[in-house]
């Protein structure tokens, strides 16, 4: 089509040259031989006679060459009317091929979208066939073949994600055995052999009616004082402490062992003898608690803390002790980090601090994992370190890396052969039970369990119940323990009201 117009485009062109040709003036030969001109309106004047006879000389010469100027003017003019007319042919001749080449083009052009349509045709008539054999439609047909890749993909997909969980479980249970075998095989611990008795030594048998004392008053001073069964049977040369809270215990034997080295054993002897064991306990704990941080490679704990982890000592879980445990949970712990790159400054912290919230669980309610991550966040440790601690029993979801090994830790020095017994843990936890639904009561001073749990002692406060509150007062304990515990025969219930007037003479 572009040449069709290009060739019309200079068909006109030279059509117009020529027509501008065959406008110009142009003398025709007359009869007498002479060019015969356009003529004008402008009237020519008559020459006169002289000059008349002159002009008729000048135009006989002139005759020859006017001949000759319209000769070549005439040759002139049939050669390009000539040019213009094969021009013309040519332009001509050039419409005439164009106009056979476009018909020709759409001639294609229409057997082209006849042979389209009947692909089309056909490609339909061969779906037809196909939904007539197969008995679906394309739609159907469609969406089973795309349900059929997805399943492939899906089950391939499965396969490799089970593929690469299956290799990262074996590689993880070889990494976790090699770090906990080679944190096992560096240290080594002894078995726990913590009981909730402790036996003094007796110089002699003689001893044990001073201990009882007259009608029993300075035993009932011991066990009132210390909240520890005093048990005085046929033992040769001992009387057995017996208490499930260690601290209680050791003050009782320690002032049970000064009352025997100063040999005056009296009530008021008794209470002086006492105040001094408490103290002298006090600074035993502290010092128990450096030696354990010391221990553990751990410095820079707040006082308190180490105050904490020494009342630890005297705290055992399921038979093992506490402060024990969390000093080998220390090591166990930094070796566990070293082996997998965390921090091992972290986890050795916190594996040490993990139960400090077990010395505390008789005075704050709530899990001891909670209570020991805020006792930490209160004296200064860092989050990473309370975060540690409150996760070791998933109380909260770990978080790092230290939280996992902490709990590692914890478990694995729990697990050890030996490590705990399950049987005494129960009888602490009963024990505990029977304090602590005396100890909810209003006035309520101090509680103790005694006998291995057959007797509950209730101290409460004179001026906050009388007499007949008292004695409501272990009706409802009674009631309570009833309801809630389960023991084996009967447990006996004391409600102790006592008012002292002390005054001193000057």
């Amino acid at each position: 089509m572009e040449i069709l117009i290009a060739a019309v485009v200079v068909a006109l062109g030279l059509i117009g040259a020529a027509a501008l040709l065959l406008r110009s003036p142009v003398a025709a030969p007359g009869r007498n031989g002479r060019a015969v001109g356009r003529l004008d309106a402008t009237p020519v004047a008559t020459p006169s006679a002289p000059e008349a006879t002159t002009d008729a000389g000048s135009a006989t010469e002139s005759i020859p060459a006017a001949d000759d100027s319209r000769a070549a003017a005439d040759s002139d003019l049939t050669f390009r009317a000539d040019g213009m007319a094969r021009r013309e042919e040519r332009v001509v001749a050039t419409e005439t091929a164009l106009s056979r080449l476009d018909a020709s083009l759409r001639e294609r052009e229409e057997q082209l979208q006849e042979r389209e349509r009947q692909l089309a045709q056909a490609q339909q008539t061969q779906l037809q066939e196909l939904e007539r054999v197969s008995g679906i439609g394309a739609a159907q047909a469609r969406q089973l073949l795309l349900q059929r890749v997805e399943d492939e993909a899906r089950h391939e997909k499965a396969r490799i994600v089970r593929q690469i969980e299956g290799e990262a479980k074996l590689e993880a249970a070889r990494k976790a055995r090699s770090v906990l075998a080679t944190a096992m095989q560096r240290l080594a611990a002894g078995h726990a052999c913590e009981t909730t008795v402790s036996v003094v030594q007796l110089p002699s048998d003689d001893m044990k009616g001073r201990i009882i004392g007259r009608e029993g008053r300075n035993i009932r001073a011991l066990e009132h004082l210390t909240g520890v069964d005093f048990i005085i049977d046929d033992t040769p040369n001992a009387v057995v402490l017996s208490a499930f809270d260690g601290v209680r215990r050791e003050l009782a034997r320690m002032t049970l062992e000064k009352l025997l080295q100063d040999g005056r054993i009296q009530p008021a002897r008794i209470e002086e003898t006492y105040e001094q064991a408490k103290i002298e306990l006090e600074a035993h704990i502290l010092e128990s608690g450096q030696q354990a941080a010391f221990e553990a490679n751990v410095h820079g704990l707040a006082p308190e803390l180490i105050k904490i982890l020494g009342r630890l000592k005297y705290r055992t879980s399921y038979g093992q002790s506490v402060q024990a445990h969390s000093v080998e949970c220390a090591h166990l712990a930094a070796m566990m980090a070293h082996e997998l790159g965390a921090s091992a400054r972290t986890a050795r912290r916190a594996a040490l601090l993990h139960d400090i919230g077990k010395a505390v669980t008789h005075e704050v309610e709530g899990p001891h994992a909670l209570i020991g991550g805020q006792i930490a966040r209160r004296h200064g440790e860092s989050e990473a370190v309370a975060h540690a601690i409150e996760a070791h029993h998933n109380e909260v979801e770990p978080q790092t890396v230290e939280a996992v090994i902490v709990q590692t830790a914890d478990t694995l020095s729990g697990a050890r052969p030996g490590a705990r017994g399950e049987s005494l843990e129960q009888y602490v936890k009963r024990l505990r039970d029977l304090e602590h639904i005396a100890e909810r009561h209003d006035g309520v001073d101090k509680v103790y369990a005694m006998h291995a749990g057959r007797e509950v002692r209730v101290m409460v406060a004179p001026n906050a119940l009388d007499d007949d509150g008292a004695v409501l007062l272990s009706h409802e304990i009674a009631r309570e323990i009833e309801q809630e515990l389960e023991y084996p025969g009967q447990i006996k219930v004391t409600v102790i009201r006592e008012s002292r007037a002390t005054d001193y003479a000057r």
